[in-house]
């Protein structure tokens, strides 16, 4: 019994019944008060103004037989109007107090005391009070029989017909001549107001009882039962039957919270399921995983091992562990497990031991404590990752970076580390104190621009970051001396961060060598010019001595010269004298030393100085110059004294292949013309130079430009005019290729790019 007291104490129905059967017993126990209370008041106005309305026509009944001072026909009225059942007593008195008629005829003449319960309504004040609410004259007392009486006293007052009737006479000034007070019985009342609070009363206690039932009933069917259904249903899914499923058909909050009941079943076997597979999958990692993994408890006793500990050792469960990783007696010194036994946290170091076939390994070793449901550790996790090939490798590793270092250090070319951002030197080898005379130290930290010259530095600054090579650079050494290196610049990584790895190749005693061969190749090319600069020379010379002759003749005749003559003459012999200059100027210049110094130039401009320097001597052997020179072309990067250098000797490579022709009498002899082409093409500048000689056979088409490479008789050439030219080329950044032409003879093809425009990759 108690046992059941206790559950539907603790039942959710059971608190849900009381709680709505609580509430809903105050809120129709609340209406039945204010509902009685309501009825209670509307009975008693009722009541009183009723009787309110029986005492002003009682007054106004006796008004007519007081106006006559008819006392019979006063008691008359009264004593018919008394006996109807509610009334009790109908008394008119007069200012005194005195009751001068009532129905009850012992009581005529007796005088009460002025604060009587009916008099002192009036008389508690003095003077008395003429004017009074119907509240205020209105009395409820007890009968002797045991029912409420209802009283309800009028004033009586004087009217202008009192004051100036014949029948009697009251003063003017008198307000209030007396009373009239009539006591009605509210025995009927009270019996209809106890018969209301009964009906109130059981009509809420049929309500609170039908309601209650109704709610008991639908608590029972529709949360109870569906409950009791959701806790059997959790009970099997805490045993473990996730399949299982409760039915409630419902739309409300019970129906969705059976479905969520269900999908939690369902849901938490996937999980179940999914965790038992997570488990065997986690025990299977533990025995293939590719480390070491113990379990150890305080005394460094093995309790669990994987198979990779297993295979390597070949341990015994119980064993130590310091006996089957290293075959040692006793603990180790500095052991990793114990400290995590000690202090509950992860330690890690690293570990030499001996494998089971006797070979020496090395592991990085890290454990993790164990702990019970309590939060005391039991034992420890020790994961133990093979580091042997590292171990070699970092050996390795280290020999080869002491030999890379050896090499990095000896390159005989002087090799530079830069940041990618400040092009500072971060590190370089020993071979810049042979190039630039600085020691290692002297050159760490310091700008790598401080190599270049003052004016450069900034262009230099952008064509490191953006290029790969630079050729034919100006640097200082530490005595401030000009070197000529080429420069290659490559991204790398250096400590973890991006640098730029420079090597550069010292180039100035090449180039030293290079400028003679050029210089050389130019005296041959004078003395191959040598007739055609005759020529030249001979046509002003033959002007200026026939000038000199005619005036000589004139002065030793003493004839007289002609104004007109003698300014033609004159101004002829003057520009003949500035044709011979500028030949011999361009000659002087073509054979000084220069310097590659690349500039804008016109093309064309640069082909027609070369061609003024040949043309007499190529007009003398019969050979014709074709120009198809394009107008306006774009201006190219060159060395423009450098590069008629490659003009004339293409021209004179052309003038020997047709001169080889006519001895050769090959066919087409008499076809001696030379053709000189420019255009702009992909965004080149294109120079072409055909001639109608004998032709370049396919087989050599790829050693033309090679040094002491010649198709000339013995004697005739040196083999380095295209070597050179090609060098000079290359160092326009331009490109030259020689081809067979469709008809025969030969056709050298030039290419240089324009400036500004983007390369084609």
């Amino acid at each position: 019994m108690v046992q059941s007291l206790k559950g539907l104490h603790h039942s959710l129905v059971f608190k849900l019944i009381l709680a709505v059967g609580m509430t809903l017993l105050l809120i129709i126990s609340a209406w039945a008060y204010f509902n009685i209370k309501y009825q209670k008041e509307k009975l008693m106005n009722n009541i009183l103004a009723g009787t309110d309305k029986l005492t002003n026509t009682i007054k106004l009944g006796t008004h007519y037989a007081m106006m006559l001072n008819s006392r019979d026909d006063i008691n008359q009225i009264i004593n018919n109007i008394a006996k109807q059942p509610q009334f009790e007593n109908i008394r008119i008195y007069n200012k005194e107090g005195q009751i001068k008629f009532s129905n009850e005829t012992s009581e005529v003449d007796m005088t009460t005391n002025i604060k009587a319960e009916a008099c002192d309504i009036c008389h508690r004040t003095d003077p008395p009070l003429s004017q009074l609410d119907l509240s205020e004259r209105t009395r409820i007392f007890n009968s002797p029989k045991g029912y409420r009486l209802l009283g309800i006293i009028s004033p009586i007052r004087n009217e202008p017909g009192c004051a100036t009737g014949d029948c009697h006479v009251h003063p003017g000034d008198k307000k209030v001549l007396g009373a009239l007070d009539v006591v009605v019985s509210l025995e009927t009342t009270d019996s209809e107001i106890l018969d209301a609070e009964k009906g109130i009363i059981g009509l809420a206690a049929f309500v609170f009882l039908v309601t209650s039932a109704i709610i008991f009933v639908w608590v029972l069917r529709f949360v109870s039962k569906p409950i009791r259904k959701l806790i059997d249903e959790t009970r099997l899914i805490a045993k473990g039957e996730y399949d299982k499923s409760v039915d409630i058909e419902r739309d409300d909050e019970i129906g969705q919270l059976a479905v969520a009941i269900n999908k939690m079943g369902r849901e938490i076997g996937k999980k179940q399921a999914e965790l038992n597979k997570q488990r065997d999958e986690y025990q299977n990692l533990f025995e293939i995983v590719p480390c070491l993994i113990t379990v150890q408890d305080r005394n460094f006793r093995l309790l669990r091992y994987n198979r990779e500990f297993a295979e390597g050792f070949n341990p015994k469960l119980g064993d130590y562990c310091f006996h089957a990783y290293k075959r040692r007696e006793n603990k180790c010194d500095s052991c990793p497990v114990e400290k995590t036994f000690i202090d509950g946290k992860s330690h890690y170091s690293e570990e030499t031991g001996i494998n089971k076939d006797g070979t020496s390994k090395h592991w990085f070793v890290r454990t993790s404590p164990i702990f019970d449901d309590k939060g005391k550790i039991v034992a420890a996790m020790e994961i133990s990752l093979d580091l042997t090939e590292r171990v070699q490798l970092e050996l390795e590793l280290e020999k080869s970076e002491k030999k890379y270092h050896a090499i990095f250090s000896n390159i005989p070319n002087p090799v530079f580390v830069l940041d990618v951002d400040t092009l500072q030197i971060l590190d370089c080898n020993k071979s810049i104190e042979a190039v630039y005379g600085y020691k290692v130290n002297e050159m760490l930290k310091r700008p790598f621009l401080d190599l270049f010259q003052n004016e450069e530095r900034d262009y230099y600054s952008y064509k490191i970051v953006n290029t790969e090579v630079l050729n034919q650079v100006k640097h200082l050494n530490k005595e401030g001396k000009i070197l000529y290196v080429n420069i290659r610049i490559s991204p790398s990584e250096y400590l973890q961060r991006k640098v730029f790895l420079v090597t550069t190749s010292d180039i100035t005693k090449r180039l030293e060598a290079e400028q003679q061969l050029i210089q050389a190749s130019k005296m041959a090319t004078l003395g191959e010019m040598a007739t055609g600069v005759a020529h030249e020379l001979n046509q002003p010379l033959s002007v200026i001595k026939t000038v000199s002759s005619f005036f000589i003749k004139k002065i030793n005749k003493k004839e007289k010269i002609d104004d007109d003559i003698l300014s033609t003459m004159l101004v002829k012999a003057d520009s003949n004298v500035d044709r011979a200059s500028k030949i011999i100027n361009h000659m002087r210049q073509f054979a000084r030393k220069s310097e590659m110094d690349l500039e804008k130039i016109d093309i064309n401009e640069v082909l027609e100085r070369a061609f003024e320097i040949f043309s007499q001597q190529l007009k003398v052997r019969g050979i014709d110059v074709i120009w198809e020179i394009e107008k306006n072309l774009p201006k190219i990067m060159a060395d423009p004294d450098r590069l008629e250098q490659v003009f004339i000797n293409l021209l004179i490579n052309a003038r020997d292949a047709i001169e080889q022709k006519r001895q050769l009498k090959m066919p087409g002899s008499t076809d001696n013309t030379i053709t000189i082409l420019t255009t702009a093409a992909e965004k080149k500048v294109v120079v072409k130079v055909k001639d109608t000689g004998v032709g370049i056979p396919e087989a050599i088409l790829d050693k033309l430009f090679e040094p002491f490479f010649t198709t000339k008789q013995v004697g005739k050439g040196t083999g380095l005019g295209l070597s050179i030219s090609y060098g000079i080329i290359k160092e326009c950044n331009g490109s030259i290729k020689a081809v067979s032409g469709k008809e025969g003879g030969a056709c050298f093809i030039i290419k240089f790019p324009i400036p500004g425009l983007k390369r084609e990759m």
